[in-house]
């Protein structure tokens, strides 16, 4: 049996509004209690910031921040279905003039945005569970020199997954665990 998500915005000027979902399993939304507690933990860092949320999904993490007063945001999935949601669920909160949405491989992605020098103040990455995405992930956005020297990246894996403690300049500094799912919290260590 399928399981079916609602997804809302939670707070912001999108406050209420109801996100398109993609029927089957091949994406896990993050449910509003973690989305929720993730957004508390990060709360004074939002207004202003610039966005990137790769492995987007439905685009909730992105679309939550734009609400709560991020200045862009740039969403990254490789499903065209996907991308499609993404877009959709931007018009219905209007929030899309802030909003890009690109339709490609991570990597390949993530080094374009390092040639057009661009850099994120916050990076949601929400890959496959149980591939080892996430330190190759981060490898790659440290590699690319994507994030601002005092920028955080959320990393939300399964429980199971093994993910490194320090990625180049990176290391994780705290981590919250909710049932299966744990949210690593990772940021440049202090030089």
């Amino acid at each position: 049996m399928e399981e079916f998500v609602i997804l809302r915005v939670i707070a912001g000027t999108a406050k209420g509004h109801k996100l398109k979902t993609i029927k089957g399993l091949t994406t896990r939304p993050t449910s509003d209690k973690v989305k929720g507690s993730v957004f508390n933990i990060l709360a004074v860092l939002i207004p202003e910031a610039k966005v990137l949320d790769i492995y987007a999904g439905t685009g909730s993490l992105g679309i939550e921040a734009l609400s709560r007063g991020a200045d862009s945001a740039v969403f990254v999935d490789k499903s065209s279905e996907c991308s499609l949601t993404i877009r959709e669920n931007l018009a219905h909160t209007k929030l899309e003039s802030k909003a890009t949405v690109i339709a490609g491989d991570v990597f390949v992605i993530l080094n374009k945005i390092s040639k057009n020098n661009k850099k994120f103040d916050i990076i949601f990455l929400d890959p496959p569970y149980g591939k080892g995405l996430v330190g190759e992930t981060l490898k790659s956005i440290v590699e690319n020199d994507i994030i601002v020297p005092e920028g955080i990246i959320v990393a939300e894996h399964d429980v199971a997954d093994m993910v490194p403690e320090e990625v180049g300049s990176l290391k994780r500094y705290r981590w919250q665990k909710y049932g299966d799912t744990v949210i690593s919290f990772y940021r440049s260590n202090p030089v």
